[in-house]
């Protein structure tokens, strides 16, 4: 997550007014960072915070929710907390309650690592993917499975390695439908 988070700064990439989602987002590091970046504007004697962050739904499973929605609340200045919804995601389930297409940013962290979740969390991706989606993931790859997984992606997504962070030995990963663009 933290690889992921320097990356969107590092790279400028605009979320102003973009909806965004997180999937499996753990401690909500990454939502909590997107919901942050580009809202801070310096004034002549202090900082302001922008409404201009992005829209971003923090999703993981129902035992993580409670924790999730704790960091983001303690986390984020209260007028920035109605631009996160944290809500529960199992991958390939219940998808209808995210609108298909909806989400200009589909972001992940560490989360392929579970060779039994590799098709919904594909599934998933499918689904709330349009044309104009970037899917950003930063991942480890440790075992032959997660090359696995990188093989299914490129099935159904065009992928290109964005970063590689040697110090963590952390890769990014941008996915979209039909070839990618260079531009976010």
């Amino acid at each position: 997550a933290v690889v992921l988070c320097a990356y969107l700064e590092m790279e400028g990439i605009d979320l102003k007014d973009r909806s965004v989602i997180e999937l499996g987002a753990g401690t909500g590091l990454l939502g909590i960072v997107v919901t942050l970046l580009g809202t801070w504007a310096v004034g002549v004697s202090h900082v302001l915070l922008s409404p201009l962050g992005a829209h971003i739904t923090i999703t993981d499973r129902a035992a993580a929710l409670e924790f999730l929605e704790s960091n983001v609340q303690a986390n984020l200045p209260p007028e920035l907390r109605p631009r996160a919804v944290v809500k529960e995601l199992t991958w390939g389930k219940d998808l209808d309650n995210f609108p298909p297409g909806a989400f200009d940013f589909i972001l992940g962290a560490d989360i392929v690592y579970l060779e039994e979740t590799f098709a919904e969390l594909l599934q998933t991706l499918e689904h709330l993917c349009s044309e104009r989606t970037v899917i950003l993931l930063s991942c480890r790859i440790r075992y032959e499975r997660d090359l696995k997984f990188l093989k299914m992606l490129r099935e159904r997504f065009s992928v290109s390695e964005v970063h590689y962070d040697s110090s963590k030995d952390v890769h990014i990963y941008k996915a979209q439908r039909g070839s990618c663009r260079d531009d976010f």
